[in-house]
Formats: C-alpha cells, sequence, structure tokens
C-alpha cells in the first residue's frame, strides 16, 4: 500500500505532511537533524521499511511539505507526533535515529501513545559536552539568523564528528542541496538535544518498551548513550547492529527492528 501525502493539524494549527507505505505492522519514521522525505537516505529508509511494516513516513515541522510557526519549542514537535499517531487512529511502533531519537524519547516521556520505541544512537554526551557542543545551539541559531546556511549545515557536520575533509567532498553532492534547504530547522534540533546532556528524569519516567541502538562500528561516545539510555528507561533493551555507523543501513536495520520489536 503507498498514499499520497496527507496532512494533519498539530496543536498549535501547523499541518503536518506524511504519506502511508509498506503492509504490516504500524511503524512511525522520525529522521534525525535536516532529514526529510525527499531525501534520498529517508527514502531508501522508508522504503526499506515498508517491506517489514506499514510505514508512517513524516516530515517535521519546517522541513518538506510540512508547515512551520513563527516560534519554535521542542513541545510543538511532541504534539505533532501526537498528532500523527492520532491520525493512524491507534498507538503504533516508532523508530526514530539520532536527535530524532532524542525527540521521540522526549515524546514518549511526555505520554505519547507509542506501542514501543526503536531509538537508534541518540546523541547524548554521557561523559559532558566538549566546549564546541555546549557553544553548537548558540552559534548554530546565530548562523541561520544571519542567513548563513552553509556555514550552518557545516558547523553541524563538524560538530557531529565529520572530518573537515569529507564535508568539503559533501558540499559537491546532491545531498548538500537537500540539506541547505532544511538548515533553518538545525536550531530546532539543538534546544531538543539541549546541550547533548543525557534527561536523566525524562527517560526514568518512561513506561512504553524501548529498544536502545548503536551500530557495531559507530563511534564509542554514541555506544555509550546508546548503554545509558538503556540503563536508565526502566526495562529498555540494548541491541547492538552489526556492520553498521550512525549512518544506518535500512535494508539490514528493518527486519532487525521488527525482530527486536518481537513482532
Amino acid at each position: 500500500m503507498t498514499t499520497g501525502t496527507r496532512f494533519v493539524s498539530s496543536r498549535d494549527g501547523t499541518r503536518i505532511a506524511y504519506e502511508v507505505l509498506g503492509e504490516g505492522p504500524t511503524l512511525l519514521i522520525v529522521n534525525g537533524a535536516m532529514g526529510f522525505r525527499a531525501m534520498s537516505f529517508a527514502k531508501q529508509a522508508a522504503a526499506a521499511f515498508a517491506r517489514h511494516f506499514t510505514v508512517i513516513d513524516y516530515d517535521r515541522r519546517g522541513r518538506g511539505e510540512s508547515g512551520d510557526a513563527p516560534s519554535y519549542s521542542p513541545n510543538r514537535e511532541v504534539e505533532d507526533l501526537d498528532a500523527l499517531i492520532r491520525a493512524v487512529g491507534e498507538p503504533c511502533y516508532v523508530f526514530a535515529q539520532s536527535s530524532g531519537a532524542a525527540l521521540a524519547l522526549k515524546a514518549a516521556a511526555a505520554g505519547v501513545p507509542f506501542k514501543a520505541l526503536v531509538a537508534y544512537e541518540p546523541p547524548y554526551m554521557v561523559a559532558g559536552a566538549t566546549p564546541e557542543q555546549a557553544e553548537y545551539g548558540a552559534r548554530v541559531t546565530a548562523l541561520i539568523a544571519e542567513g548563513k546556511r552553509d556555514a550552518a549545515v557545516k558547523l553541524f557536520m563538524v560538530t557531529v564528528g565529520v572530518p573537515a575533509f569529507f564535508v568539503m567532498l559533501m558540499r559537491l553532492m546532491p545531498f548538500w542541496k537537500d540539506a541547505r534547504a532544511a538548515a533553518h530547522t538545525l536550531p530546532y534540533d539543538a534546544a531538543i538535544m539541549d546541550g547533548f546532556a543525557l534527561p536523566t528524569d525524562e527517560l526514568r519516567s518512561i513506561r512504553i518498551p524501548v529498544v536502545a541502538v548503536a551500530g557495531e562500528k559507530t563511534v564509542p561516545v554514541l555506544t555509550r548513550a546508546a548503554e545509558a539510555v538503556a540503563a536508565t528507561v526502566p526495562g529498555a533493551q540494548l541491541r547492538i547492529a552489526p556492520n553498521m555507523s550512525h549512518a544506518i543501513k535500512p535494508a539490514i536495520l528493518a527486519p532487525l527492528a521488527r525482530s527486536w520489536l518481537a513482532l
């Protein structure tokens, strides 16, 4: 099953775009920073998961075909997820990655009715943020306010550990144009991450099944983050995705997610 774009109104009236594809248990995908449905990697992920699930694929506010509001709060994105779940008509499973996983964990703590959540590498700095990471939110917000989208995307890439040489190469790829289009939402993800600190109290309040995942080949700091989530959320499980880094391999990960959810 594949549908065209649908829209649901969030609590503040912002229209959120989504589509439904595939067959099986219903799974909502939450992308990380700058990700939206039309991007190549997001399309590949949705298609791979649709072979195992009925996928709810949506554009986070400010991206793709979704609307936005004059001001931002992470709570508005929590409300977006709640609106999507209610549009589906019943609680569903969720797969979320990177800062999208941090958003989904925040939503779970707020009581958004998920059946269960697979959280792939939420980028919490368990041992403490570096000075650069601590300053990231203010710096990227200032760059966007000045209209410096390319500089904001570059700052994001360097902050998350992409070598400067590879950032230069990425500017020649189609990805960069898409990332630049969504660059104004980088401060949104910075607000969600809130200095990259582990939100211990929020995580302890979650009452749904959570599977915290790290890639086998990812950097140690992200493995520690997944371990911390698994240790903090009551009853959570830790899983390691074979042959994967922060950049997921959807064709491998999708069936693994279904098995981790015992479906």
